[in-house]
């Protein structure tokens, strides 16, 4: 079967990045729920109380897994619009200077590229871990925020610039990892299953199968991450004033010295449903919508 595909018209810059955006924002509407449940199951052992999610619903109802979610959809504005719209952008860059568009580009510009969104989202990250875990924390340590914008204020005003970026080591540690595992995998198995299973490049099937063996693969290499990340983005400091997670590799000593490596992989299946169910709707998205585009601007 022949596997040569028509080449589909350049988008322009502001339709890569905008569709980008609007595909990640879609796509973590759907999984943000799984995000809740990952994050409260990766937190629940630091304060020493197991994870339900049925408790959790019956407690806080049912809409509770759909806390944070405005700091989630703000994050993705940022996070998913930098990062997949600028891994199209340098991956075609690095094609012009290079003549080709390998393996090896694809993992070097999706490390650098993920690096560089997870940075600039940041402090949307912080808001999303905090929001989402606080009514698992004592009443007393509860924060209480009302709204994203209501808690970038506060942290910015109670504990200073700085606190937007902490855990910020872990997280661009992971969105590197992410940006090899998710958006270069995605981008090779797509042409991978093109080829040998002579899919149409960019349809539903080819963009599902692609999605669906990335986000495998990029949840197994990055949960551990994942974990430092969620732990260091909700500490406070303790009754010394000291923080208790002080970087990634101090971090993991001290949780596999003090809990055991599985704990870095609690709420995997969760954290799976996210990174799956992430990768393949928000890349069905973006490929709608860039399809949408380009039919109906014709």
């Amino acid at each position: 079967m022949s596997t040569a595909q028509a080449q589909a018209p350049p988008l322009s810059k502001p339709v890569i990045f905008g569709t980008a955006g609007l595909g990640g924002i879609g796509g973590w509407i759907v999984v943000h729920p799984f995000n809740t449940i990952a994050v409260r199951s990766s937190l629940a052992s630091t304060v020493g109380k197991p994870f339900s999610l049925a408790s959790m619903i019956k407690k806080e109802g049912p809409l509770s897994v759909y806390s944070g979610l405005s700091a989630g959809i703000a994050r993705q504005l940022v996070y998913a619009t930098s990062r997949f719209g600028l891994f199209e952008t340098f991956r075609d860059k690095l094609h012009q200077a290079r003549g080709k568009t390998d393996f090896t580009g694809r993992v070097s510009v999706g490390a650098v590229t993920g690096g560089i969104a997870a940075y600039l989202s940041c402090p949307m990250e912080v808001c999303v871990v905090r929001m989402s875990n606080d009514a698992t924390l004592p009443v007393e340590k509860q924060r209480g925020y009302t709204s994203v914008a209501n808690a970038g204020a506060r942290i910015l005003k109670e504990e200073g610039l700085s606190a937007f970026w902490r855990g910020s080591t872990p997280f661009v540690q992971r969105a590197m990892m992410v940006g090899v595992f998710q958006v270069a995998t995605y981008d090779q198995f797509k042409t991978m299953y093109a080829k040998q299973f002579g899919q149409k490049k960019d349809s539903v099937t080819n963009v599902f199968c692609g999605a669906m063996t990335s986000g495998l693969l990029y949840s197994l290499v990055t949960m551990p991450l994942e974990s430092m990340k969620n732990r260091m983005a909700n500490q406070v400091a303790g009754p010394d004033g000291k923080l208790p997670y002080t970087g990634t590799m101090q971090g993991f000593r001290k949780v596999v010295g003090t809990e055991g490596a599985l704990a870095l992989y609690k709420g995997y299946l969760a954290y799976y449903g996210r990174c799956g169910g992430h990768t393949v709707t928000m890349f069905l998205f973006v490929q709608i919508l860039r399809d949408f585009y380009r039919e109906y601007s014709a």
